[in-house]
């Protein structure tokens, strides 16, 4: 019987490799289907990798500690009782240590030796010995806040050779020659960098993108916000799933000629993560959720995501997405589509300006001040047409405004 690839999980779009850092299972042992094979690290992430199907552990092809490229096979599983297993010695030697349980002051002891790729980088630019950081990861594990922390309070208090490194000047003499004649650097591009911009380039080459703009008068959205203490995205994250419903084409994904259109919401947020990039965690069933709710659910993936204590459940399964560039003073944009969605929603900077207002009643118009923004919607022209996603933002803007039957 053919043996199942155990293989390293894509988690995020800015996810590029992963490092093993614990082997639950040894070569021969049996494995029922989702128990736990491997646990992984990651710049983002630490999850624990369960395996695919029933069987026996026939071969592990990483070892701990070793740093591998997302869809790199781990290891491989015989299904079944295992008959077919694969002889010991056509196997990678696993340490003893990683599949039995150590005492806790040697588990504290191992879990030190791994770090996350990131983590790994900052330290070797800077020469950071990784062993003098203290960790404040998961199970003390060093990550790139430690390091970027260890090198802070390096600099503040002399540096490495003495100097404060602040003090250091990119003009000195000592640099020249680090770039062209016109006095550039070149830099390698981080291999999460690199990971986001082949996801990107994938979505505009996969996709038939358009952008359509709306303009909105937030000011009963602020007064709500205020009234319930929360932020405006999760009150429009409700009036975009409310709105959903009425055009359920949008709440879909689509991978070649098949649409799957979704009555459950499974809302991504994209969350920035500085330097190191963004990541989408998924809130499940959000239809179920109210704004209080949430706020609630996304101030936690947020934290969560930029402590890098997401699993790969939390990035897995979205159905829409929204980003909110505009708490960076952002006012339009137009994002790249999360690939198979169909669709992403843009929520811009909520600026206070004026505008003409009407009363219809009595037929006059008059300047007012009003928080405005826009709401920005990329698309994939392939499932839908612009005549569709300006008919959801249009209902969408009614229903921030307090112009339709909620």
């Amino acid at each position: 019987m053919n043996a199942v690839d155990v293989a390293m999980p894509q988690m995020g779009v800015s996810v590029a490799e992963g490092t093993v850092i614990a082997w639950s299972k040894a070569v021969g042992d049996s494995v029922a289907e989702d128990e736990t094979v491997c646990e992984v690290t990651t710049d983002k992430i630490d999850t624990e990798i369960p395996a695919p199907v029933s069987g026996r552990l026939s071969e592990i092809l990483v070892e701990v500690g070793t740093t591998v490229d997302v869809g790199a096979v781990l290891a491989r599983i015989v299904p079944g009782d295992g008959a077919a297993q694969a002889a010991p010695e056509a196997n990678l030697p696993v340490d003893a240590d990683a599949v039995s349980p150590p005492s806790p002051v040697e588990e504290a002891r191992e879990q030190r030796r791994f770090y996350s790729p990131v983590a790994k980088r900052i330290a070797r630019e800077h020469g950071v010995e990784l062993a003098e950081v203290e960790g404040t990861g998961r199970r003390g594990r060093v990550t790139k806040a430690d390091v970027e922390a260890f090198v802070a309070a390096r600099g503040a208090s002399g540096g490495a050779n003495g100097r404060a490194l602040h003090s250091d000047s990119p003009y000195r003499a000592d640099h020249e020659g680090d770039g062209d004649d016109l006095g550039g650097r070149p830099q390698t591009l981080s291999r999460m960098r690199q990971s986001i911009g082949a996801a990107m380039l994938r979505s505009q080459e996969l996709t038939a993108a358009c952008t359509t703009v709306v303009e909105c008068d937030f000011s009963l959205v602020e007064q709500r916000r205020r009234a319930l203490g929360v932020t405006a995205l999760p009150l429009v994250a409700v009036a975009a799933i409310e709105t959903l419903r009425e055009f359920p084409n949008l709440n879909a994904t689509l991978e070649g000629d098949a649409l799957m259109v979704f009555d459950r919401v499974h809302l991504g947020i994209a969350v920035s993560l500085g330097s190191d990039g963004l990541i989408v965690p998924v809130i499940h069933d959000a239809q179920n959720l109210s704004a209080e709710g949430l706020a609630e659910r996304i101030r936690d993936v947020a934290a969560r995501a930029r402590a890098r204590q997401l699993v790969a459940d939390d990035v897995r399964g979205g159905t829409f997405t929204i980003t909110n560039p505009g708490a960076f003073g952002a006012l339009i944009a137009t994002p790249i589509i999360n690939v198979p969605q169909v669709a992403i929603l843009d929520l811009e900077a909520i600026v206070r300006r004026p505008v003409i207002v009407a009363d219809e009643a009595a037929g006059t118009e008059a300047i007012a001040i009003r928080s405005m923004a826009h709401l920005c919607m990329s698309w994939d022209h392939r499932a839908l047409d612009g005549a569709y996603a300006a008919q959801f933002l249009t209902a969408l803007r009614m229903r921030l405004e307090g112009r339709t039957n909620r």
